[in-house]
């Protein structure tokens, strides 16, 4: 899943590539993806981009009157097209959400693998009509939030950290494979709890946060969306490493396992040692 390195860089590319062009045309191809009806998805046809804009994990382009906004979920891309292909775009069973041709003849195409589809458009007067991002938390990367803003944050949540980071009402942006990062880089346990960190684990996480952030970002930007992907999987030190060496220890990268989720940590560095349990086995876990 894109999260807010891959979506900032994302917006940045669009930003150069983009902005100041017209839509020429905008063609579904899988209904399900278009969340919204008022404006239609044609009332962006002929429209100058104005502005690319991130909420989060959304990418919000701007033709002043109107936005086209969406969200990538947990399998859908971007591919980029210096001259989209004149092959009409057709309701069916394929990975084409979308397909966006801007006046050069440029554009990009929408795209979403496997059977699960959650990848969502919207065509809105103001991207604060979209319910993701109304709810949406702080953006943990703006330069006004500072470490106190962080712990005010934090105080009082009764909840794993884990779960704290990637709840995108709480922080913005931030998923799975990042919330993983952040924890291996302030050496913190998953399950600890965020109103039982003390002042120096505060700032530690908090520096962690924006480090891990700040180095993503700019490995990210500047390289076209085919290559953010692989550039991600490189970048991580133990997310999606299950079984290799922890980079900074040694130690063999241990999985936890849930229903629908995944996630790595490395227990010499996080856990003093301690192997997580997981709902899967049933255990308990302390």
């Amino acid at each position: 899943m894109p999260e807010l390195p891959e979506v900032e860089a994302l917006v940045r590319f669009l930003r150069e590539r983009a902005v100041g062009h017209a839509v020429a045309s905008a063609r579904l191809a899988s209904i399900s993806a278009l969340k919204t009806f008022d404006p239609p998805l044609h009332a962006i046809e002929g429209a100058t981009i104005i502005e690319a804009n991130r909420h989060g994990k959304f990418v919000d382009l701007s033709t002043g009157e109107a936005h086209l906004v969406f969200h990538l979920a947990r399998a859908g891309w971007l591919r980029w097209y210096d001259e989209v292909p004149k092959t009409p775009v057709k309701p069916a069973k394929s990975p084409l959400a979308l397909r966006v041709r801007l006046d050069d003849g440029s554009g990009f195409d929408l795209t979403e693998a496997g059977t699960k589809k959650s990848l969502a458009v919207y065509v809105v007067r103001d991207p604060a009509e979209i319910p993701g991002i109304a709810r949406l938390g702080p953006d943990p990367t703006a330069p006004g939030f500072g470490e106190s803003d962080f712990a005010a944050v934090l105080a009082g949540r009764r909840t794993r950290i884990k779960g704290v980071l990637r709840d995108q009402s709480v922080f913005a942006g931030i998923g799975n494979a990042y919330s993983d990062e952040i924890l291996h880089a302030a050496r913190m346990s998953p399950y600890a709890l965020a109103a039982n960190l003390s002042g120096d684990d505060v700032a530690r996480l908090y520096r962690a946060m924006r480090d891990t952030l700040a180095e993503a970002v700019d490995e990210a930007s500047g390289r076209p969306p085919a290559e953010l992907k692989d550039a991600k999987r490189r970048g991580m030190l133990v997310h999606g490493r299950t079984g290799q060496p922890c980079p900074v220890c040694g130690d063999g990268v241990r999985q936890v396992e849930f229903t629908d989720s995944t996630f790595q940590y490395c227990p010499t560095c996080q856990t003093g040692g301690k192997v997580l349990a997981d709902r899967v086995l049933s255990r308990l876990v302390k």
